[in-house]
């Protein structure tokens, strides 16, 4: 067990700081440059998966609460009702991400290609609505659950250490699962349909350029690489959460707590908010290039020194 934990504070710093590179990389991006739409999301995306790692493991934010004396009750309901509110973030943010790189890359003759030149304006709306339609959408786990209490423990599930699950009404069970899974049902359809059709037009776009061009001379543009880039970020996070969902699923269904398997539920949980920084940080070239300029400077003052 305690090498599990050892993996998850590993995976945790990790995410941590790529996600926090990556936050000051957009914010400097959007206040002194030229954004792209895409970077907007990227940003919010970034600072929803640093609150995720923060809140989905109870790494460190639980020895914060300790130190300011919270009572576990307040603490349980903040971290739990946090993670739901960005793991809920996660999923429209990935969806968003999808569709409008999808908008951009549609040729002028589709009827997407008019959305194009709102495309900024969308993504601000988009936001305005995600943000509180998740607050509240999730604010019903702030009546379920509290500290674990060894009164009457088989009414509870523990969920963590010190924190647990109270039941609810079967009807209410089955209407807030029925909501939840259609939404993601939702989303995630939303997210294959428009990465299905991203994959044609770059099938399309790459047959015609080797028709014009020679293949020794084919190039990546960055807008195929930014396509490439979300592309494998969509299906990395489908298969992701649908691993999570399947065993936090069967875990209330049960009423079944174990550690180990809490463990593995946490690390898959933040599997996809660690990965996506670093493969974002891997293939933008405006990063790749400020990394090249401070080894460059490195170097110079190593040599000098």
């Amino acid at each position: 067990m305690s090498s599990l934990n050892n993996i998850l504070y590993f995976q945790s710093g990790l995410g941590v700081l790529a996600n926090m590179f990556l936050l000051f990389f957009y914010t400097v991006i959007i206040l002194c440059h030229r954004p792209k739409p895409m970077d907007l999301i990227f940003c919010q995306l970034t600072f929803i998966h640093i609150v995720m790692i923060l809140t989905g493991g109870e790494i460190w934010l639980t020895d914060i609460f300790e130190s300011l004396n919270f009572e576990n009750g307040f603490k349980c309901k903040t971290i739990f009702y946090l993670s739901r509110v960005m793991r809920g973030l996660s999923i429209c943010m990935t969806c968003l991400l999808s569709v409008f790189q999808a908008v951009t890359i549609s040729p002028s003759t589709s009827l997407l290609a008019k959305f194009k030149h709102k495309l900024k304006t969308y993504i601000v709306y988009a936001f305005f609505y995600l943000w509180p339609f998740n607050f509240s959408f999730s604010s019903r786990w702030i009546f379920y659950v509290g500290a674990f209490t060894n009164v009457s423990e088989s009414n509870q599930m523990k969920v963590t250490k010190s924190c647990s699950l109270f039941p609810m009404n079967y009807i209410i069970h089955a209407l807030f699962l029925t909501v939840t899974i259609s939404r993601d049902v939702f989303l995630v359809g939303v997210m294959l349909t428009t990465s299905a059709y991203m994959v044609i037009i770059l099938f399309r776009h790459q047959r015609q350029y080797k028709h014009l061009h020679s293949i020794s001379h084919t190039r990546v543009s960055p807008e195929k690489r930014a396509t490439q880039t979300i592309l494998l970020l969509v299906v990395f996070f489908v298969v992701m959460y649908w691993v999570h969902f399947i065993i936090s699923s069967t875990s209330v269904h049960l009423w079944w707590y174990d550690p180990v398997v809490l463990s593995v539920q946490k690390f898959v949980m933040n599997t996809y908010p660690t990965i996506t920084p670093l493969v974002q940080i891997s293939s933008d070239n405006r990063i790749i290039n400020i990394l090249k300029q401070i080894q460059s400077v490195h170097n110079q003052i190593f040599k000098k020194a």
